[in-house]
């Protein structure tokens, strides 16, 4: 097996007394899409300028193709960062923007041109060469810098919320384009944000962290469908969850005992243990359309028309701390007021440690 482009081992940093990443490891394949998922506070940004070369770590080692880069400053490590204000300079052209790190590394100007031409092209701005940042709309300007970025083949684009500036329709539409760029260069990226949408249209490499460290990570797909807490349910998308407590394990399946009455899952846990059982909004199914495992009824507390779906909050009538939030079918007559069965399926359940 070859070895990690990114290795980052054991690292800790403090801001004064305040511990920002407690003990965090990570590795990064090549070629890969990485996104550093989590609320503001949970340390990826922090992680990221780490690998940037913006901030040592006060623990810890950072290698990149092997090599230490823990304490390299960031003009001299294989890495460079694209910042979510961009940082172009007003005062040059857009080829002068992009070519400016060449320059920086003592490349002529004809082959800094020439290059900055050609990723200019990838990035679909070959006309702008000669135009002042001023003149650009907001998603051109975040190419523009995206282009400054990979002129100088780094071996990791480091990306910190590049997006949160944009409208939501320009936003989805960079989206789009960032993957077909990264596609195109095969150049891994590693990008910062804190929207679930965003990550999970982006990432082949899901890192969800909460406080300091990492909560859960793998493909987006496994984030999302089988969540290893209960802070990474609740934060990769929306679920409904419901404690309970492990009874018998019998034939591979244990019996949880919750406060809507015992639920059989195919699973096993040790007897007595506080567990939490998650349930995506889509599995949950409302009124007539009964799965195997009945949830009681709850009372509607609110109906919001998403198009292609309503998302309905209901209240349990059995447990009013439990709060179900359900996709339900644009076409469904439910409103807020109505008491309505709920059930799901038990492979539709996921079985998180409380």
């Amino acid at each position: 097996m070859s070895a990690p482009l990114v290795d980052i081992r054991n690292v800790s940093h403090r801001f004064g007394q305040h511990q920002v990443l407690k003990n965090v490891s990570l590795t990064i394949e090549p070629g890969s899409y990485t996104i550093l998922l989590g609320p503001s506070g949970s340390g990826k940004t922090t992680l990221l300028s780490i690998l940037g070369g913006f901030v040592s770590p006060s623990e810890g080692k950072v290698f990149i193709r092997g090599e230490d880069c823990t304490f390299v400053p960031p003009a001299r490590r294989p890495t460079t960062t694209v910042f979510q204000d961009y940082a172009l300079f007003p005062h040059m052209s857009v080829g002068s923007n992009v070519g400016f790190g060449l320059r920086m590394q003592g490349v002529d100007g004809a082959a800094r041109a020439a290059k900055a031409r050609e990723a200019l092209a990838l990035v679909g701005l070959a006309a702008a060469f000669d135009k002042k940042p001023h003149q650009l709309s907001g998603g051109q300007r975040q190419r523009v810098a995206l282009a400054r970025a990979l002129v100088i083949e780094p071996a990791v684009l480091l990306l910190d919320e590049p997006l949160g500036a944009l409208d939501l329709k320009l936003r989805r539409q960079m989206q789009d384009e960032l993957k077909a760029i990264q596609k195109r260069v095969g150049t891994a990226f590693v990008h910062v944000t804190h929207d679930q949408e965003e990550a999970m249209a982006l990432a082949d490499h899901c890192v969800v962290m909460n406080d300091g460290r990492i909560e859960d990570e793998g493909t987006p797909e496994r984030v999302y469908a089988r969540p290893k807490t209960r802070f990474s349910a609740g934060f990769m998308g929306e679920s409904s969850i419901l404690a309970g407590k492990a009874g018998e394990t019998r034939d591979g399946r244990v019996t949880v005992a919750t406060p809507l009455g015992p639920i059989s899952l195919p699973c096993t846990a040790p007897t007595g243990a506080s567990l939490a059982l998650a349930i995506r909004p889509e599995h949950l199914l409302l009124g007539e359309a009964n799965g195997d495992v009945a949830l009681g009824t709850a009372k509607v507390s609110d109906v919001v028309f998403q198009g292609s779906f309503k998302r309905v909050l209901a209240a349990s009538m059995q447990d009013p701390s439990l709060q179900f939030i359900a996709k339900a079918p644009a076409s469904a007559a439910v409103q807020a007021g109505d008491t309505i069965a709920v059930s799901c399926n038990a492979g539709d359940i996921i079985l998180l440690a409380d």
